[in-house]
């Protein structure tokens, strides 16, 4: 089975790269982020014709999250408990989606678009860290009630868990993404045994899935590792390939970040 998590930054814009995408990895299952639409607007055509189900969460033109895949799509759900509101009316946003796929020997797919924090004294940072401890309960629950469970919790983070997962540290400081608030979060969501499946097979630095649009980042290397999929201790074993594709960050039109791939056997 070959998954994958992509922030596609606009799946109306970028279905063509999606199609491609799903061909040329031969992925079953792919986890998206900021899709920027509702599902009514979803363009579910080329997907279907290329075999692909597809389940989509979106309020509005901002944030949403989809699951496509093509070995079942089941027990499709939008919320996880205590995930924190945001907004004037406070509402729940289309940030998290989970469904199960490949059958009852497969696994729970979570894709999630943790918010942004914008800036370390802005209300939506702590927003940020409710909905991070949120996660995290929700993966301790997920274990205690089947520690052999199969979970993978995926996404857009928008957290640089090593001072090695930014490109310059002194760019960063006082900023979002960094603070060890944020990486205390995103360290107690793995200490519950949920682990990046991929920094095992690239633990050095420059393992990046986000380059700024701006200043030419991207041929410059100057990126953030901010996507993951974290899987449960009963997928860990499984995992005989795990990489980032940053060809899907090169050319016209591209996404800001690359999708993140991982193989089970």
């Amino acid at each position: 089975m070959r998954i994958a998590t992509w922030n596609i930054n606009s799946v109306r814009a970028r279905i063509d790269r999606v199609v491609d995408f799903l061909e040329r990895q031969n992925i079953d299952a792919l986890a998206l982020q900021e899709i920027k639409c509702k599902p009514a607007q979803f363009p579910t055509a080329p997907l279907e014709e290329a075999g692909y189900e597809v389940a989509a969460h979106g309020l509005n033109q901002w944030n949403g999250v989809a699951i496509i895949s093509r070995i079942g799509l089941e027990d499709v759900r939008q919320e996880i408990p205590g995930l924190p509101q945001w907004g004037e009316p406070a509402v729940t946003e289309a940030r998290l989606l989970s469904a199960r796929v490949g059958g009852a020997d497969g696994l729970t797919l979570t894709s999630m678009y943790v918010p942004n924090g914008r800036e370390i004294d802005h209300p939506h940072y702590t927003y940020k860290l409710e909905w991070l401890a949120a996660v995290r309960e929700h993966a301790a629950a997920t274990l205690a009630a089947d520690p052999q469970a199969r979970a993978v919790l995926c996404g857009d983070f928008n957290v640089a868990p090593e001072d090695y997962d930014v490109w310059d540290m002194g760019f960063f400081a006082g900023k979002t993404h960094v603070t060890q608030p944020e990486r205390d979060a995103f360290r107690a969501i793995t200490e519950t045994g949920f682990a990046d499946l991929v920094r095992p097979l690239h633990p050095g630095e420059g393992v990046y899935t986000f380059w700024d649009y701006q200043q030419l980042r991207f041929p410059k290397r100057q990126g953030m590792k901010i996507d993951f999929l974290l899987g449960s201790p009963a997928l860990q074993p499984l995992v005989s390939d795990a990489y980032v594709d940053r060809d899907e960050r090169k050319g016209k039109g591209a996404s800001d970040h690359a999708p993140v791939i991982v193989q089970f056997d």
